[in-house]
């Protein structure tokens, strides 16, 4: 079940206003946990659910990016193959990371979601037209939420997200009969 602190129109108002939606990864994109080998090195595991929905979100005309107080080479080539270019690593305040990045790509506070899981996010979380967290996340987080997803960071989260920005503007139908669609035609 998913969660809401607005009801259903009042989250729909607010979804479909959102032409930026930027994303956490600890927490959000990942399990949350840090995973290194005895070299050092660090690993993440990423969801293809989450993956396909920045890839569907991205061709409905709202861009992605993502703001981390990490940096890494594994998280670099995730957004590549995204085709996220919005990345801002090794960033604690994440606020002032996002205002660096509306100099490239302005928009109103209004018309961005964020999905975060812990305090740094709420700097952006609080700012933003539309906070989404995960089941997961800091009870601070969810307290000042407008959305919880019902799948957890690095499970389907932000697939559920972008489903749900899709959805209010009315371009998620049109995405899905891109994939049935074609199928039906095939057996007439």
């Amino acid at each position: 079940m998913v969660n809401s602190t607005l009801n259903i129109r009042e989250l729909q108002q607010k979804a479909a206003k959102i032409h930026l939606l930027l994303l956490d990864v600890d927490g959000v994109l990942t399990d949350g946990k840090l995973y290194f080998n005895s070299e050092g090195n660090e690993s993440k595991a990423f969801h293809t659910l989450d993956g396909h929905g920045i890839k569907q979100l991205r061709r409905s005309g709202v861009e992605v990016g993502i703001i981390t107080g990490r940096s890494s080479r594994i998280v670099a080539k995730r957004a590549a193959d995204l085709g996220v270019e919005k990345l801002l690593q090794g960033r604690e305040d994440k606020f002032i990371a996002m205002q660096e990045l509306l100099q490239a790509f302005p928009c109103e506070l209004n018309e961005i979601a964020f999905m975060g899981d812990d305090y740094p996010d709420l700097t952006v979380m609080t700012r933003i037209g539309l906070a989404l967290t995960v089941p997961d996340a800091h009870p601070e987080v969810v307290s000042r939420a407008h959305w919880q997803s019902s799948r957890a960071g690095g499970c389907g989260a932000v697939r559920e997200a972008c489903d749900l920005i899709m959805k209010a503007q009315n371009s998620y139908y049109g995405a899905l009969a891109g994939y049935i669609e074609p199928a039906a035609n095939q057996h007439n």
